[in-house]
């Protein structure tokens, strides 16, 4: 499945999951004194911008160490946001299985890895640059607009949740879910399609 730069966006939102992230991140940030949050939500957004970075390009390196093909990846990567999005739809509005001690500021742990940079994330990156390694400006640019729109999302979270309200949020969120479903299945088709078209 080829993408454009719009489509990467898009995807990458979808994986990033902002809105979705709203109250893990209320939750996490209830601690932190209030003129700190907004220090640490850039810092993690930041920290995860690199991680995701390093894995696009390091991505062909990789896949080449552990002898894997592009196929497996695209078949693996599917089923990893198929299983996200299936929570997306179905999981409980704050539900959240990373803890924090009361009183202490996060720092990589839980907000940048794996809240933001986490294994779908990095699959989804990590596919782009080994399947269009051409168009890796592209990519870069994606990912750069998905974690501004993901930081500000963050850095505006209280706002977001008095603007909308809970319902409103959670039904948005479901329906990234139903998106990133499709878009998981068609990763997964199109992967099988290689895989049984072009061989071992």
């Amino acid at each position: 499945m080829d993408h454009s730069f719009l489509s990467a966006f898009i995807l990458l939102l979808l994986v990033l999951d902002p809105l979705g992230s709203l109250p893990i991140f209320i939750g996490i940030m209830r601690e932190v004194p209030k003129q700190r949050r907004g220090i640490v939500a850039t810092r993690e957004v930041g920290l995860a911008f690199l991680v995701l970075f390093a894995f696009m390009f390091l991505g062909g390196r990789f896949l080449e160490i552990m002898h894997l093909s592009e196929r497996s990846l695209e078949v693996a990567g599917g089923v990893i946001l198929l299983i996200i999005a299936i929570r997306m739809i179905f999981g409980s509005a704050g539900e959240s299985a990373y803890g924090l001690e009361p009183g202490k500021e996060p720092f990589i742990f839980p907000l940048a890895v794996p809240l933001l940079a986490g294994p779908s994330a990095m699959a989804t990156v990590l596919l782009l640059a080994s399947r269009q390694p051409e168009k890796i400006v592209h990519w870069v640019g994606a990912l750069t607009a998905a974690m501004l729109v993901s930081g500000a999302t963050l850095l505006l979270a209280d706002r977001i949740r008095k603007l909308l309200g809970d319902s409103v949020v959670s039904a948005i969120e479901k329906l990234m879910g139903l998106v990133l479903t499709a878009v998981a299945v068609e990763m997964v088709l199109a992967g099988l399609k290689r895989y049984f078209v072009g061989g071992l």
